[in-house]
């Protein structure tokens, strides 16, 4: 279920407050899962300890990131379309998993493709989605223990699930106690019928009726305070197309839909300008989104080249090898390159 042509409720937001440094936490899934840590939020999800193995490891990484020099910005900006990427899953935190999981599965239809708790640490996380994470697009949700809620901030918008009947999926939620914000009905400007609802933490699904789509989950909405500084740092950093943007003045927002492929085959970030609004609370809930690379040394490279901010250099996890890089975009927002071939080994 695929982006739809056009979402409601994009600007709504009264007033903008100051952006938070919202939170990324200690790595939190098999393979990656950034999410959180416990009440005590980090600033960079995964950290590095200083073991000499582990500086074998740094010194490697070194070297191989020094070989994959570009000899210009044409040619890494290039490199980067071309390189093998798609949306794997987007990452936040949630306060009580179980019942998460059961308003997924039983309202929105998901499936629980794999779940796993590491006392060791304090968290759980648990996958989810509408097909293999081979494939397809997924949540992944994280609980801390001890943590029952968290912010979700001004910044975040919401998740796109695309159903064959928005009417019949509204009804289901609402007959399983789900709260249903936004009554079944044309967009705004648009005959597209789409809906809203909120999960039992709070985060925004937006339910758009699009039958037949590969993709159920369809889009993840972020505001930003400037749309073409945004566009073009996810064109050249993340090698994503600008499949279509819209300009709404009667509503005082423009939106921009960003991804590896066509919105009805593919998972895609729609980003949201409201007119006027520069900055976001952040809060603590969302994470990030995960995306699949070819190679996280040459990505970490370009990112900078495009003057990006690099959080976390490329190169693999401890006690995993998992090759990733994190960076954040011109608004704070996270993402997290990953290794196709780690990632595929993570799966097996």
């Amino acid at each position: 279920m695929r982006a739809l042509p056009m979402a409601v409720s994009r600007g709504a937001v009264a007033c903008a407050t100051p952006a938070a440094a919202a939170a990324a936490v200690p790595r939190r899934s098999m393979l990656l899962s950034t999410a959180a840590a416990g009440a005590a939020l980090q600033s960079d999800p995964i950290r590095l300890m200083s073991t000499p193995k582990l500086k074998l490891r740094a010194s490697a990484g070194a070297a191989q990131a020094a070989a994959t020099s570009f000899s210009s910005n044409d040619e890494a900006f290039t490199w980067a379309k071309k390189d093998n990427r798609r949306l794997l899953h987007v990452v936040y935190r949630v306060g009580d998993i179980d019942k998460t999981i059961k308003f997924y599965t039983e309202c929105l239809g998901m499936k629980l493709l794999r779940k796993r708790d590491i006392p060791e640490e304090k968290y759980t996380n648990a996958f989810l989605g509408y097909g293999p994470e081979e494939t397809n697009f997924a949540i992944e949700l994280t609980y801390n223990y001890g943590v029952d809620s968290y912010d979700v901030g001004a910044g975040f918008g919401h998740f796109g699930i695309a159903t064959d009947d928005v009417a019949k999926t509204v009804e289901l939620i609402r007959a399983k106690g789900g709260k249903v914000t936004r009554e079944p009905g044309p967009v705004k400007g648009g005959k597209t019928v789409i809906a809203f609802i909120e999960d039992p933490d709070g985060y925004k699904f937006e339910i758009l009726e699009r039958p037949g789509t590969p993709e159920p989950l369809c889009q993840v909405m972020l505001r930003v305070g400037d749309l073409d500084r945004a566009i073009s740092f996810y064109e050249k950093a993340c090698g994503m197309k600008l499949l279509r943007k819209r300009d709404n003045p009667e509503y005082k927002y423009t939106v921009a839909m960003m991804g590896y492929g066509p919105e009805d085959q593919n998972a895609v970030l729609e980003l949201t300008y409201n007119y006027g609004v520069t900055e976001y609370d952040k809060g603590n809930a969302y994470a990030q989104i995960a995306i699949g690379t070819d190679d996280v040394y040459k990505t970490a490279e370009v990112v900078k080249l495009s003057r990006g901010k690099v959080v976390r250099e490329a190169g693999p996890l401890p006690g995993l090898g998992t090759k990733i890089t994190a960076i954040l975009d011109p608004d704070g927002w996270k993402s997290v390159f990953v290794d196709n071939i780690d990632f595929a080994k993570e799966l097996e």
